[in-house]
């Protein structure tokens, strides 16, 4: 039996090999499919790949930001390396745009070193091993205290969902012990109606009122919606009970319970009756509300 586990969650991770230290930091949010966005340095980004085949393997569904940093603590083979071609680009274009504004600014150091990819970060090969060990050592630890989070929030919306799913089992039994008695006083309020508007005078046709009776007894009949409502609140504990990536069919299985109690409240005409479909209808809205955290 597995986990319920929620869309959302953070989980944190680092891995200091002694040359530098990555932090990975993982925050997952609700979404339909699997939506990954990783902000890294751009000399980080040759490991993407790796970083999304690790994720991929935790986490089925949710909109997943992954934010990595790196702090170099002693001397390695990292060096920085200016592009000086680019540099030049970026120069001649400001002074193009200093030309035509008329602009007598002077162009600094600062400014031109700020311009993207200026300066880069070069490794040697067996850096980039190492870098990639800690980059996939931080993401991996990262992602399992996320997990371990999302499955505590998991646990929550299962409590939540099936205190809901008490009281509407309460409520839906409620409705059927009370149409139990809608024909017959259908019948008393059909007899009287049509005694004062014919009087004593007259008798009543009991083969109409006999056909009367039938036609509302058959138009207000909900046990065949009440025996599948019943039956979608089954389907909903045993996906619980099952757990797992379950959100889309628990979805699913409300949109249906949702049918079922909204025909029973067209059908009724009872007072009473109305008001508990009312109140099941909230208490409906509250769970998809919740399944939608859900993975």
């Amino acid at each position: 039996m597995a986990n319920i586990i929620s869309m959302t969650g953070y989980g944190k991770g680092e891995h200091n090999d002694g040359k530098r230290c990555i932090t990975a930091e993982i925050k997952t949010i609700n979404n339909r499919y699997c939506d990954i966005n990783i902000k890294t340095p751009r000399y980080l980004r040759f490991y993407e790949d790796n970083i999304r085949k690790i994720l991929k393997n935790s986490i089925q569904r949710g909109r997943i930001d992954v934010y990595l940093n790196i702090d170099y603590i002693s001397e390695s083979d990292t060096v920085i390396v200016p592009n000086l071609y680019l540099a030049k680009q970026y120069k001649d274009a400001i002074d193009e745009i200093k030309k035509q504004l008329n602009i007598d600014n002077e162009l600094s150091i600062d400014t031109i070193i700020k311009f993207q990819d200026v300066l880069a970060v070069k490794e040697d090969k067996a850096d980039e091993d190492e870098m990639r060990i800690c980059v996939e050592s931080a993401v991996t630890m990262a992602v399992e205290n996320l997990i371990a989070m999302r499955i505590k929030e998991g646990v929550q919306l299962e409590i939540d969902i099936r205190s809901s799913m008490v009281k509407i089992l309460e409520l839906i039994d409620e409705i059927s012990n009370n149409s139990k008695t809608i024909v017959s006083e259908f019948k008393e309020k059909l007899e009287m109606r049509v005694k004062e508007l014919l009087g004593n005078s007259h008798d009543l046709d009991e083969n109409r009122l006999y056909n009367e009776i039938v036609f509302y007894s058959d138009k207000s009949d909900i046990n065949e919606e009440i025996v599948r409502f019943k039956s979608h609140m089954d389907q909903l504990d045993n996906s619980l009970k099952n757990g797992g990536s379950i959100g889309r069919k628990l979805d699913f299985i409300i949109q249906e319970a949702n049918r079922e109690i909204n025909t029973i409240g067209s059908k009724i005409s009872n007072l009473n009756i109305i008001q508990i479909v009312i109140e099941i209808k909230n208490l409906l809205e509250k769970i998809r509300e919740q399944i939608q955290n859900i993975e």
